[in-house]
């Protein structure tokens, strides 16, 4: 483990229970960029294909949103994601000089 990521503070977990919850969470900058909009629409959506007994298409983007918040909020997700890309693009070079 490099020291880089020995001191990487860890976040207290946002509150995500409700709807609210989640909004507050997109309006304060947490999730990813456009998510606070796309929530809105994503939400409509499920709430326009829903019936007053089957709200599972609602939960859904629920649970995705609030997924995509604590993601956005752990901070492996940034070395994972820059590792990811490192090797993009050692792969692209190794193609390029092939």
């Amino acid at each position: 483990m490099s020291a880089e990521h020995a001191e990487t503070p860890l976040l207290a977990p946002l509150p995500l229970k409700t709807i609210g919850d989640i909004r507050a969470a997109l309006r304060s900058g947490h999730g990813f960029p456009g998510d606070q909009e796309t929530f809105e629409a994503d939400l409509q959506r499920a709430l326009e294909a829903s019936s007053e007994t089957d709200l599972d298409a609602v939960a859904a983007v629920i649970v995705d949103y609030r997924g995509r918040i604590r993601l956005y909020q752990d901070p492996d997700f940034d070395i994972a994601i820059q590792e990811g890309l490192d090797l993009t693009a050692q792969l692209k070079q190794k193609d390029s000089s092939a």
